[in-house]
């Protein structure tokens, strides 16, 4: 006579019954994957073409002097060496510096800005909130032409001025003024990505935090000082390094509104690359100058993780 299965053995057969096999397992999580890896295979190979591997070839092309003819010829780092001793550099990283130091605080500023407007349960919010990307979506050929015309001498800019009893100014040809004008337009155009990206870290903020420091007696500054800003302290670290990208290769903005000018106030490091490279067709030095401009974006993007996106 067969002795009854004790409970104990009824649940293990219940669950080896119940547990699919591990072969069977394990080829889900290979079609899984095999589905994800067919899903990011176009972007990781557009990105090793077109991203990777030129900047791999430009710094070989760093290390010689190529010619048109496609002759390469090793140089070593003479073309360094060149850069460390040519003030057209040296001018080229000063106007960076400056434009940098402009646009990066007033395009934050105003993404913040919006942002805090667009954070609002109002009529037609939404509406608003499409207005203010426009620019991002906008032809940077399309925004400098226009831009041209409002800092012209009879452009919308002085015509406005004047009705203040301003004097004219013009904006575009003077040392002074065409790095502060450039960052607004720079500004102007991007601040709609960066406030949708503030925006997205806002309404991620807790509503208990608002309604406890408002039974505490904050204010709407109080509210936004103690509660808003420490709480998107991580989206604002990613528009800082997402601007601080931007504001070092700026070009199609120089590139339409001033060419590098006045006497080449405006000549920054990525259009000093170009002009180098398809003006003078320097492509060695033009890739060398590329490499600098790298290590100085990757140099300030790793300092600004150090110092207020460490968490």
């Amino acid at each position: 006579m067969i002795a009854p299965a004790s409970p104990a053995d009824a649940d293990a057969r219940r669950r080896r019954r119940s547990r699919p096999p591990s072969g069977r397992t394990s080829l889900w999580k290979s079609r899984g994957a095999l589905a994800a890896y067919v899903f990011i295979l176009p972007y990781v190979l557009f990105f090793l073409v077109f991203r990777i591997a030129p900047a791999l070839f430009a710094g070989v092309l760093s290390l010689g002097d190529w010619s048109l003819g496609g002759e390469f010829e090793f140089t070593g780092l003479d073309n360094y060496a060149r850069l460390a001793e040519d003030d057209l550099f040296w001018n080229a990283l000063r106007v960076t510096a400056v434009y940098t130091a402009i646009a990066i605080p007033l395009t934050i500023a105003m993404a913040l800005a919006m942002a805090q407007l667009c954070n609002r349960m109002l009529r037609g919010m939404s509406f608003y909130r499409s207005i203010f990307f426009l620019p991002v979506v906008t032809s940077p050929v399309l925004s400098g032409i226009v831009w041209v015309w409002i800092f012209s001498p009879d452009g919308a800019l002085n015509w406005s001025l004047d009705l203040f009893g301003v004097p004219s100014t013009n904006w575009l040809q003077s040392s002074f003024w065409v790095l502060p004008a450039l960052a607004l337009v720079s500004a102007w155009s991007n601040f709609g990505y960066d406030m949708l990206i503030l925006l997205a870290g806002m309404l991620a903020i807790p509503q208990e935090y608002y309604e406890a420091s408002h039974l505490d007696g904050a204010g709407p500054w109080q509210r936004f000082r103690h509660v808003t800003l420490p709480l998107l302290k991580p989206a604002l670290f990613f528009v800082l390094v997402l601007e601080t990208i931007r504001s070092f290769q700026v070009f199609d903005t120089i590139y339409v509104m001033t060419a590098g000018g006045p006497v080449r106030s405006s000549y920054s490091l990525t259009y000093l690359i170009y002009d180098q490279g398809f003006g003078y067709f320097e492509f060695g030095y033009a890739s060398a100058a590329g490499v600098v401009l790298l290590l100085i974006t990757l140099v300030f993007s790793l300092v600004q993780r150090r110092l207020i996106g460490k968490e």
